[in-house]
């Protein structure tokens, strides 16, 4: 048995097709799982999240933060109303909440470019003007310097943080009972 030498030439022709059908069939299956469609609201979580945009319109945003609640105990981890409870804590003032809730989002859709935005200008809000231009940096290569998110984010962040409310009991004096 004489033991011949494989060319460079042969290895390239008997590997390639399979190489080329293992990167065919990887690429297919990526681009399906990542292009998974949203799981479609459930009937009463979808009422409830039009009963809280209602009530948003209408300036009530304790209403609507309930209202979105509870489409959240019907739909837990929708990204959609984790996204419309978060704008809603933040325009209570509720920075820190409405993060979170941002965040939770982003686990299920990183790519949620509105999750993206109402993070970013919570954190913009809250003081955290670097986290944000992270945010911002990652919108404008997600969707470009001239989408509506980047903008609205752009503007926010301009803007600079929310002026502190100090409530009156937080400065009252204490008083000093002394013996004379």
């Amino acid at each position: 048995m004489t033991k011949t030498s494989l060319s460079a030439k042969d290895i390239l022709m008997r590997y390639t097709p399979v190489a080329l059908a293992l990167s065919l069939a990887v690429a297919i299956s990526s681009s399906v799982l990542h292009s998974a469609p949203a799981d479609a609201l459930d009937a009463r979580a979808a009422a409830l999240l039009a009963q809280g945009r209602g009530e948003l319109t209408a300036g009530r945003v304790e209403g609507a933060v309930n209202a979105f609640e509870a489409a959240l105990t019907v739909q837990p981890g929708n990204v959609q109303i984790l996204v419309e409870l978060a704008a809603a804590t933040r325009r209570m003032g509720l920075q820190g909440k409405a993060i979170h809730y941002y965040r939770q989002a982003l686990e299920t859709d990183p790519r949620n470019l509105s999750a993206i935005a109402g993070e970013g200008a919570a954190l913009a809000e809250k003081g955290a003007t670097e986290k944000a231009n992270r945010n911002l940096a990652r919108l404008k290569t997600l969707c470009g310097g001239d989408c509506a998110e980047t903008r609205q984010l752009a503007a926010v962040i301009a803007r600079g943080p929310a002026p502190r409310v100090v409530s009156a009991a937080a400065i009252t004096p204490k008083p000093i009972v002394s013996e004379n």
